[in-house]
């Protein structure tokens, strides 16, 4: 994007005599922020803003939710109390210090400064606890300082386009038992590093600080760059446009790992480079990868020239990996594609109602499932499309999101447009009744990509698919102003009839869009070489016994979740109890496996809450099944089945119109055929 050129992370370090009150009052912004991290041993960021107010009685506010995570979390609840002061021009007599002011707080995000006119310059002062490991929020201890602006920079209601500065005040304890050459900050905007010279200042040790300055044109464009400063591995690699531009990529790794960055650069290299190939240019100048690796956390959040990625350390490549990315080192790479394409496909073409977005309240849109839906698609299509894994595991990769629809019978009740606007009470607070009322827009939208993608290629004889449609998107952009664009339900109908006729479209958006029809997946692929085998045995008896999820604990069997109409509903089982017992035997993972296939009936006995109860469980073969549901494609009491999927060459296939074509044609065609 045009507008967020210039971000190549610079970090020149010089020792520079600099005096921390001057660096407080001169700015060539009209916004600055200071952030003192001298209390990161107790999560605490010291926040000083300067601005210069426009209005009387400023107001204060900080957003409620982050891009790219729709809920509302609430960020505020980080802040303490708000004070100020109204800096007056000096005179001969003027020796006593402003007055201080305690800020109003006139809703649960916004702080009021009744005290100041306009024209009056004003420093809010204020701390911020950051102790939320997730690539949402901030953290900050002796290990790492993490934050995105969001949680951390209050805007000035009414200047938020004004020019921002920022300097991150680093003590230099913090560095103490780091290798200061591996002491980073990594961040998708230009950085300037400067140390005090200790000696000059006549300073102790432990006062000494290092100061990153930041610039940003304006508040919306400094929430959108997080940084980290911590010690972190680091690799640079260059990308080539179709116009032989280079493109600067920067990848940075903190937390205890022992990641092989050759492989890992070897194999990232390869994936961004397929995405510029496959759209022609990028948004951006330069790109940088932030990532944390930890034991067991996993996430991911999109920016315009960055990403923040946090993995399970064992997720990294190994020393000795494979040529074959392990499982493991695949979902890593999958979380780097999604994130990357999201640049694209997000950042740039977004939702209309992100365009000019309020980030107090929420914004809702029936197109969460084309935003992370098609992206949930390509990640793991650019994988092997690049050759970083091959075509077998991909299909592997798409059996596990085919296997993740067909084991959530909510999909019978819920579209994925709803579930799109239901992100905001949903997706991100799951409870033991969410795969029973609904489906994820990441999950079914890549499946309804999928189905999109094999109808455009079958209807255009292998003219145009999906990546044209994404292509078209991106070329809308490019050809504005701003250089990005907001779209519509009714905008997706406009350009994906340049490629198929619209009626089709709107019966496909009819029936697995806005309707919940059971998807033609397995249809599509075997039209595609594609061949499914089914294993129903296999989920009922290991994954959903009864169909419910438990874990065994010393006091027995704990029950996580019951599918609706399953064995375990139908007996009275529910979320939470607790089997202590199965047909007279201590309950556990055996017992419960050796009879769930059982022809008679079985007496458990669970603890509900504080409550001894007994129950009577009624095998499936004795238990009358519900038929199949044509409108939504659902059957009552069958165990979601599992499928495993595998090229056939050479076979002949049936596809929807019964035309017969070689299943070598069909592959090839979905699978390797990349437009650019």
């Amino acid at each position: 994007m045009t507008a967020f050129a210039n971000t190549t992370t610079k970090q020149p370090t010089s020792n520079v005599s600099t005096n921390h009150d001057d660096t407080k009052a001169k700015t060539i912004a009209d916004i600055s922020y200071q952030f003192d991290f001298a209390r990161f041993y107790e999560h605490l960021v010291d926040v000083s803003l300067s601005f210069t107010a426009v209005s009387d009685a400023p107001q204060l506010w900080l957003p409620a939710w982050i891009p790219g995570s729709y809920l509302m979390r609430e960020f505020a609840r980080n802040i303490t109390a708000v004070h100020y002061q109204i800096i007056e021009a000096p005179t001969a007599d003027s020796d006593k210090q402003p007055k201080t002011y305690r800020a109003q707080k006139i809703d649960k995000n916004t702080w009021q400064l009744p005290a100041v006119q306009a024209g009056q310059t004003v420093i809010v002062e204020y701390e911020v606890y950051c102790y939320d490991l997730s690539v949402r929020t901030a953290y900050v201890d002796q290990q790492r300082l993490y934050g995105n602006f969001t949680s951390l920079a209050l805007a000035v209601e009414g200047q938020e386009q004004s020019p921002v500065q920022v300097s991150l005040i680093v003590p230099d304890k913090f560095f103490a038992d780091k290798e200061s050459s591996k002491v980073l900050l990594a961040c998708g905007l230009d950085a300037t590093h400067l140390q005090i010279d200790q000696q000059q200042k006549g300073r102790q040790q432990a006062n000494c600080q290092h100061i990153y300055k930041l610039q940003a044109a304006n508040y919306h464009e400094l929430i959108d760059y997080p940084f980290e400063i911590a010690e972190q591995e680091k690799f640079d690699f260059i990308i080539n446009n179709n116009e032989h531009q280079t493109l600067h990529h920067s990848f940075y790794l903190s937390g205890k790992q022992n990641a092989n960055l050759g492989r890992l650069q070897q194999d990232i290299t390869q994936i961004c480079q397929t995405y510029v190939d496959w759209l022609g240019d990028a948004p951006f100048d330069d790109y940088t990868f932030m990532t944390f690796a930890s034991g067991q956390d996993y996430g991911g959040l999109e920016h315009i020239n960055s990403t923040s990625l946090i993995t399970p350390r064992n997720d990294l490549p190994s020393t000795n990996e494979p040529k074959l990315p392990s499982t493991d080192y695949q979902r890593f790479l999958g979380l780097c594609s999604h994130e990357y394409f999201h640049s694209w496909w997000v950042k740039t073409v977004r939702p209309d109602v992100m365009i000019d977005v309020d980030l107090r309240r929420e914004a809702f849109t029936p197109l969460l499932w084309v935003f992370e839906g098609f992206t949930s698609y390509i990640d793991d299509f650019m994988l092997q499309a690049s050759g970083v894994i091959d075509k077998a595991n991909y299909l592997r990769l798409l059996a596990e999101q085919i296997n993740r629809y067909y084991q959530t019978p909510g999909r019978g009740n819920q579209s994925v447009a709803e579930s799109s606007f239901d992100a905001w009470i949903k997706l991100y607070r799951t409870d033991e009744n969410t795969g029973n009322a609904g489906i994820s827009y990441y999950n079914k939208g890549a499946l309804v990509a999928l189905c999109l993608d094999l109808i455009l290629l079958r209807n255009s004889d292998g003219r145009y698919r999906l990546f044209d449609v994404v292509k078209a998107f991106y070329t809308q952009a490019k050809q504005n102003d701003s250089k990005r664009i907001g779209i519509s339900s009714a905008d997706m109908g406009s350009v994906i009839e340049q490629f198929m006729p619209l009626a089709e479209w709107e019966d496909f958006e009819c029936r697995y869009v806005n309707g919940v029809e059971e998807l033609p997946i397995e249809a599509l692929l075997m039209a595609n070489g594609v061949k499914i085998q089914a294993n129903t045995k296999e989920t009922a008896d290991k994954h959903v016994p009864w169909g419910m999820r438990c874990n065994e604990t010393p006091a027995g069997l704990k029950v996580n979740r019951v599918m609706r109409d399953s064995v375990a509903a139908r007996a009275g089982i529910s979320a939470h109890d607790v089997i202590i017992a199965i047909d007279g035997i201590k309950a556990d993972t055996k017992q419960l496996t050796a009879l769930v296939n059982a022809v008679h009936p079985v007496e458990c006995y669970l603890f509900r809450r504080d409550e001894l109860m007994c129950v009577q469980v009624q095998p499936e073969t004795t238990t009358k099944v519900k038929p199949r549901d044509e409108t939504t494609g659902m059957t009552g009491a069958v165990p979601p089945h599992k499928v495993s999927l595998r090229l056939a060459k050479g076979d002949k296939t049936i596809d929807n119109d019964n035309e017969q074509l070689k299943g070598d044609a069909g592959w090839e065609t979905w699978l390797n055929v990349m437009k650019r």
